[in-house]
């Protein structure tokens, strides 16, 4: 406990948070960090929270990659993840200079509009050009910098698309993993990974790994259009929550 600078409580209640969230993702295919973001930033401001997602997400994304690689659009996947580490020193940049509880509500605040718009199925035309396709990666970027949601961003552009549901599912899983390739060097940059970071992404990785593989196996491709309502549902609960606590 005193490596990860947690109390025992909170080091039990953040494996809880971070089981569900690895399951979501295992059947989902997004929402880890968003929803990791939503329901510890009680225990932890976002500056400590992002090296921790950045560890989960390396972690299920090699678990994810096995397999679905063939699927996925490398095109639209690389271009996003190259795209987005521009975006991530100016999220990184508020992050580390605004005070603690403006990065909080500025991070609950994104993370509620970004699913709304996935849940009331918004779609934008214009996402689907050259130009859409990389102003929506240096949003995630700069989304990422701010509360490790970038993917939430790119999800968005996913609805604009007309592939199929499993080669957008591949192509999200791709970019998550090239971008969190991309932006260690920032995070490394800004100071985010000390000593309590990297031991809390790694005591939380096989916590995340479990979660993950309990939720590839439970995923069941006739029920597969429930999964992502189910997510921003609970992604918009927990956000929610948490912007109140914060507020009241």
């Amino acid at each position: 406990m005193e490596m990860l600078a947690l109390a025992p409580a909170d080091f039990a209640l953040l494996a809880v948070i971070v089981l569900a969230a690895g399951m979501v993702r295992g059947f989902a295919g997004f929402a880890l960090s968003a929803l990791v973001m939503a329901a510890a930033i009680p225990i932890l401001p976002p500056r400590e929270l992002i090296p921790v997602c950045w560890t989960l997400e390396i972690t299920a994304s090699l678990l994810m990659l096995r397999g679905g690689l063939r699927e996925a659009d490398r095109r639209i996947a690389l271009t996003l993840a190259f795209t987005s580490a521009l975006g991530v020193p100016l999220g990184l940049w508020l992050t580390t200079r605004l005070p603690v509880e403006d990065t909080r509500l500025l991070a609950l605040g994104v993370l509620i509009v970004l699913a709304v718009l996935q849940l009331a199925r918004i779609r934008m035309a214009w996402l689907a050009t050259n130009s859409g396709l990389v102003g929506t990666g240096v949003l995630a970027g700069v989304v990422t910098g701010i509360a490790s949601i970038g993917g939430m961003v790119v999800a968005l552009y996913v609805l604009a698309q007309e592939a199929p549901a499993r080669v957008m599912r591949a192509s999200l899983v791709l970019f998550l993993f090239a971008s969190s390739l991309l932006t260690l060097l920032w995070q490394t940059g800004f100071g985010l990974f000390d000593g309590p970071a990297l031991a809390r992404g790694l005591a939380l990785a096989p916590v995340a790994a479990a979660g993950v593989l309990i939720g590839q196996a439970i995923f069941r491709p006739s029920l597969e259009r429930f999964y992502k309502p189910f997510a921003l549902c609970l992604l918009i609960g927990l956000a929610s929550a948490s912007l109140l606590r914060a507020v009241l």
